[in-house]
């Protein structure tokens, strides 16, 4: 059994070596314009290497129209979706549990106030809800960008899932996690901060289950952690890459993660099933582009080292 062990361990490390020799990048690289989307297609989507495109968005009004006092006006009174939490990190583990934020119903000019640092919020607070919200709950914003992009929607034959929007403070985080999806995530002030890892590095990447749980303010401001009552456990990823326990987990160092600033104007092009970690300048906004991804033959692929990896890990 421990031959057996050793042998697939072996197995996983020069996939991932391999991997890394023969097509990934040691840095994310910039394309200075939009490519066609048979290009796209063929040099990044289909080898599922992320880059950063600039100049691919310079047309949206709302590159020099979202500033506070514009967004005050266009669109104050609306009531989005706030996640707040005591930390930054939601979605996250927590102790023993997989925490979610407090999902808070409050106004768009509320919010800016706690940006603006005009109101003292308890708690930290990000507009980060994934259900296509910037066409759900703020549709008066839709006139100022695409709401596809149109090559990428060539190049897939397909108009996105979701179209997001993203605001918030630095004190918010995303905790790494990977998604089924082709991501196009445009900045449209200030900046993020990026950890990404490729697919072919999660026999690195420990997942464990963890009860879930929510965050829930009490009166005082203070926080409490709620179990969500008769709900399956959660596999989720424990490690922070901003400070990684490698005694616990000494497979991490063997991870190549790759670090990058998408700066305003700029678009990341972050492919399915890559794992990411995101911070933020204070107030930074982004739009993000999800479409779905091909469960092809790399889908595939990935989950039978996802399972090999968490077979190994069990043992």
């Amino acid at each position: 059994m421990a031959e057996c062990l050793d042998a697939v361990k072996k197995c996983l490390r020069e996939f991932s070596k391999e991997a890394r020799e023969l097509y990934l990048n040691e840095t994310v690289p910039y394309l200075e314009e939009p490519p066609s989307p048979l290009e796209f297609y063929r040099e990044w989507i289909g080898p599922n290497k992320p880059c950063i495109i600039r100049n691919a968005f310079n047309h949206w009004p709302a590159l020099h129209k979202w500033n506070p006092s514009y967004l005050r006006e266009r669109v104050g009174s609306k009531v989005l979706s706030v996640a707040v939490t005591p930390t930054g990190y939601a979605d996250a583990v927590h102790g023993d549990r997989f925490v979610m934020p407090e999902e808070r119903q409050m106004t768009f000019s509320s919010l800016l106030d706690v940006v603006e640092q005009k109101e003292e919020g308890a708690g930290v607070f990000y507009v980060q809800k994934q259900c296509s919200n910037l066409m759900e709950e703020l549709p008066e914003l839709t006139d100022d960008l695409e709401t596809h992009i149109p090559w990428m929607s060539e190049a897939l034959g397909k108009l996105p899932d979701a179209v997001n929007f993203w605001l918030g403070e630095a004190r918010a985080v995303t905790s790494m996690h990977k998604d089924h999806y082709e991501n196009l995530y445009c900045v449209i002030s200030g900046e993020k901060h990026f950890i990404l890892i490729p697919p072919s590095d999660r026999p690195f990447i420990p997942y464990e289950l963890y009860q879930p749980a929510t965050f829930c303010q009490r009166k005082d401001g203070t926080f409490e952690v709620v179990d969500e009552e008769g709900a399956d456990k959660v596999p989720w990823i424990p490690l922070d890459p901003l400070n990684p326990d490698l005694e616990r987990y000494p497979d991490y160092r063997l991870a190549r993660p790759l670090t990058c600033t998408v700066r305003a104007g700029e678009m990341l092009y972050l492919p399915s099933l890559w794992f990411h970690h995101v911070r933020q300048s204070h107030g930074c906004i982004a739009v993000n582009f999800w479409y779905d991804m091909e469960f092809d033959i790399k889908y595939n692929y990935f989950q039978l080292v996802e399972s090999l990896s968490g077979t190994v890990g069990m043992l």
